[in-house]
């Protein structure tokens, strides 16, 4: 049983929650652009948190389905339509044998997530489904593609309406303030350009991708230059090269970079970052430290963790 790509946007691959052990042999994690979005869609349709799951960004898209199935479709800047009937995004829905999904793209976001049951049956490589297309490992979709999807019979269509509520979702602004621990190199940079940093907004650019964000706002100055012997990067690393520019990197970062690093955004608020709108969203960076920083995910995965499926389940399931 398969999803039949229609119609391809510019960026859908098939991610789960990323490949780990593998960057001191140049391979980074992969996995979701928009972490939060993924593991609700996968929670939405009953699936471990690990599933595959389909990732849509940056235009339009179609899929059709082979047989009756449950889906969920979690993100932000698309509609849904199912048979050209608008579905709400964060909510459980059931479809049949041959039923076409669209998603629009429309202002909000970049990226949107689509959960089936089971989860998608692809190609795992070194333990993961996530591709990694710059390095070969599996590539975009295109149009004719089909993706294997697995038989669950634990299913229902009763199973569909299973909403998240606004309360559980990232919140999702034009203008946003994400967490940043000061880098290794903070200190290479002039007083002007760290308090330029933490004081002045920053615009997405529309050279950004899954390797990174390319900011544009005031230039931050160093004290001795941009270039450092090559280390180890991590996501959400914001690097500034001799430019003066950040770069926020994202899933498909390099592994190892040789320019100075002023800060780590925090896990909790990449899915921010992710969903900022090339061109139109600016980013206020705030001062935090790791105790914080894990204070907030840890709260957030408890905000997932609180979705729960209504009482009246019970007595439709009778």
């Amino acid at each position: 049983m398969a999803l039949f790509v229609e119609q391809a946007p510019l960026m859908m691959t098939v991610q789960d929650l990323g490949r780990f052990g593998f960057l001191r042999y140049g391979l980074p994690e992969s996995g979701p652009m928009d972490w939060w979005a993924f593991r609700v869609a996968n929670r939405l349709v009953g699936n471990p948190s690990n599933s595959a799951c389909l990732e849509i960004g940056f235009s339009n898209a179609a899929l059709r389905v082979e047989r009756d199935v449950l889906l969920a479709a979690c993100g932000a800047g698309y509609h849904l339509y199912l048979n050209g009937r608008q579905m709400p995004l964060w909510t459980s829905f059931w479809v049949r044998e041959d039923d076409r999904l669209s998603f629009r793209k429309i202002s909000g976001g970049n990226w949107v997530y689509l959960a089936i049951a089971g989860g998608i049956r692809s190609q795992k490589w070194m333990g993961s489904r996530s591709v990694y297309a710059k390095a070969g490992i599996g590539r975009l979709l295109n149009k004719g593609d089909k993706l294997p999807i697995a038989e669950d019979e634990h299913q229902s269509r009763w199973d569909a309406g299973f909403l998240c509520p606004e309360s559980n979702r990232p919140a999702y602004r034009c203008d946003i303030k994400v967490g940043v621990i000061p880098g290794p190199q903070y200190e290479r940079f002039t007083t002007e350009a760290q308090i330029a940093f933490w004081r002045q907004k920053f615009l997405v650019t529309s050279r950004s991708d899954r390797m990174g964000y390319r900011l544009q706002g005031p230039t931050l100055t160093h004290r001795e230059g941009a270039d450092i012997v090559s280390q180890g990067m991590v996501v959400g690393e914001v690097q500034v090269p001799s430019d003066g520019q950040p770069i926020v990197m994202m899933p498909d970062h390099p592994t190892t970079g040789g320019y100075t690093s002023i800060g780590t955004v925090c896990w909790v608020d990449l899915p921010l970052i992710a969903q900022a709108q090339p061109g139109v969203s600016k980013i206020s960076f705030v001062k935090t430290n790791p105790e914080e920083a894990r204070n907030k995910l840890s709260m957030a995965y408890k905000d997932i963790d609180k979705i729960e499926r209504p009482q009246e389940d019970e007595w439709t399931n009778l």
